[in-house]
């Protein structure tokens, strides 16, 4: 997996790192059991300070993607929300998301299909369609 960082961006480095290794997972890039590069080899590719990715890992194991052991680093791990918080992130972010989108003229087919398009980029053994232009 490549992570790709705009400095230029408002979205602070370390949600970035997050957000990139998510849809890694998501992806099916990295695999459940996969271990990631240590803080120290992260930062180092990365070019951030290690307290940037020592940041980013302890998010990313709170929310429940990795799992930090002394042993084994940190590895990635199945994703499962029983007390379906999770739901209610993604409700609200849906909400803005398509507030944006009607305010910017875009119609809910239109939403709709984007929506299922890259959803199915996130499905495991997913085949990028050409095609699409999305």
């Amino acid at each position: 997996m490549i992570i790709r960082l705009d400095t230029t961006s408002s979205v602070p480095i370390y949600v970035q790192l997050r957000n990139q290794i998510v849809t890694g997972i998501g992806r099916g890039e990295l695999r459940e059991g996969e271990r990631l590069p240590t803080v120290r080899q992260l930062a180092a590719e990365a070019g951030v300070n290690t307290m940037t990715v020592n940041k980013t890992y302890q998010i990313l194991r709170a929310e429940g993607f990795i799992e930090i052991d002394r042993r084994n680093g940190a590895t990635v791990r199945p994703v499962r929300d029983a007390a379906g918080q999770y739901r209610e992130k993604l409700e609200a972010e849906l909400e803005l998301l398509s507030a944006e989108a009607s305010l910017k003229g875009m119609e809910k087919d239109e939403f709709l299909k984007l929506c299922d398009q890259i959803f199915g980029r996130m499905q495991r053994g997913y085949e990028p369609d050409t095609s699409c232009g999305v």
